[in-house]
């Protein structure tokens, strides 16, 4: 299959739009991939959707046509698999822009994850693998707001679903033949709940390496510089980092106390940002806490760096996990991602709900999965020879 050669039709008017609606009434599948802008700006913006179905191959450019509800329509439908690579950021992107969530899905990353190949791996290694063909990383970083587009930029954006139909395929039978099939599904629908591209509004906040080491007013402080930020990059649509960059925080925090002029005549600051921002900042600084804020400084995670035995603890369950997925070839990293593990070191009470439930479950098995939920009651006992794990009463 050779992308020189394939036809496409690139739609740029309505007309072509109704073409492409009419082609593909009674479609089962369709790939798809979407180019888009996210640098120096709050929303970012979609430049253009690549789509295969049974009946051909599409371009939309999306800067052009502007009511795109045919596509929507079709990504929602559950009657039509959606096929897609890595597909996290494409379903964000819709979800933010028009509120929809692609149903029925495939990701041949996740999918991947399933049956030997580490996780994440990139489309170009797979499309290697499984289909033997090398894709071109020549337009990567490409700029697809630019009109009109080159030809070979489009070309480059065709080979982004070329091959997602052959790999759908070829990762099915391997999904098949290992049984997992219904794991890697199940994982997929993860990513077609609204819920999941939900974020705490003070994720970023908490999520800060200094916010555990300041006092409750400082905590407060950094919160609220933060939900700031997001506020005014969106007003502007501007990238947060251009608003305020996050290595400032912590200069703007050590000097605020002390007002404004130690806010000047700190050296890392610049003084055209304390001009513009300086008297925002004191006022954020000096703001009484409201119950909700309240609320909100109960809630930052708790530094359980003083427990080392705990740490220890959890690292060893999790090489457990790993050494029976080496043993299994699946992904250690989709079995039990890190982001899990953290939180589970940051919160003794924490315990994932795909982790009690679901394919995790029934692969981990009943023994590992009390052990996670019962970790802090663990020990280590040695004896002379040998080792094993204990549940305290």
């Amino acid at each position: 299959m050779s992308i020189e050669t394939q036809p496409y039709l690139f739609i740029e008017e309505d007309s072509e739009m109704n073409r492409f609606v009419e082609e593909n009434k009674n479609i089962s599948w369709l790939c798809f991939d979407t180019e888009f802008v996210g640098e120096k700006r709050f929303m970012t913006t979609l430049c253009l959707i690549q789509i295969a179905t049974e009946n051909g191959y599409y371009l939309i450019d999306t800067l052009k046509v502007k009511n795109l509800q045919p596509f929507l329509d079709m990504v929602v439908d559950e009657h039509i698999i959606k096929i897609a690579h890595a597909g996290e950021n494409d379903y964000r992107l819709l979800n933010s822009w028009f509120g929809v969530v692609p149903k029925n899905t495939f990701d041949t990353q996740i999918a991947s994850g399933f049956v030997g190949y580490k996780y994440p791996v990139s489309f170009r290694k797979l499309v290697e693998s499984e289909v033997n063909v090398r894709v071109s990383k020549g337009y990567t970083v490409t700029d697809w707001e630019r009109r009109p587009m080159q030809p070979k930029q489009l070309k480059y954006a065709l080979s982004d679903v070329l091959y997602l139909y052959d790999l759908w395929q070829s990762l099915s039978k391997k999904l098949n033949k290992e049984g997992r099939y219904a794991w890697a599904i199940d994982e997929c629908k993860e990513l077609e709940k609204p819920s999941w591209f939900e974020q705490d509004p003070n994720k970023e906040a908490f999520n800060s390496n200094i916010i555990r080491s300041l006092a409750p007013r400082e905590q407060l402080f950094l919160i609220r510089l933060y939900a700031w930020r997001t506020e005014e990059a969106r007003r502007k649509n501007y990238s947060k980092e251009m608003i305020l960059p996050g290595k400032l925080f912590g200069q703007i925090i050590r000097a605020v106390s002390s007002g404004k002029e130690a806010l000047f005549h700190n050296r890392r600051l610049p003084d055209h940002l304390i001009k513009r921002y300086g008297d925002i900042f004191i006022d954020l600084y000096k703001r009484v806490p409201t119950e909700e804020e309240k609320v909100i400084l109960e809630g930052i995670p708790r530094d359980n760096s003083d427990n080392p035995q705990h740490d220890i603890m959890m690292e060893m369950l999790h090489l457990l996990v790993r050494y029976k997925c080496l043993e299994d070839n699946i992904a250690h990293s989709i079995v039990m991602p890190r982001t899990y593990l953290k939180r589970m070191k940051a919160d003794k009470d924490y315990f994932e709900a795909c982790m009690e439930d679901g394919w995790r479950r029934a692969y981990l098995g009943e023994e590992i999965i009390n052990w996670f939920k019962n970790r802090t009651r663990l020990q280590i006992i040695f004896e002379e020879g040998k080792f094993e794990i204990k549940m305290t009463e």
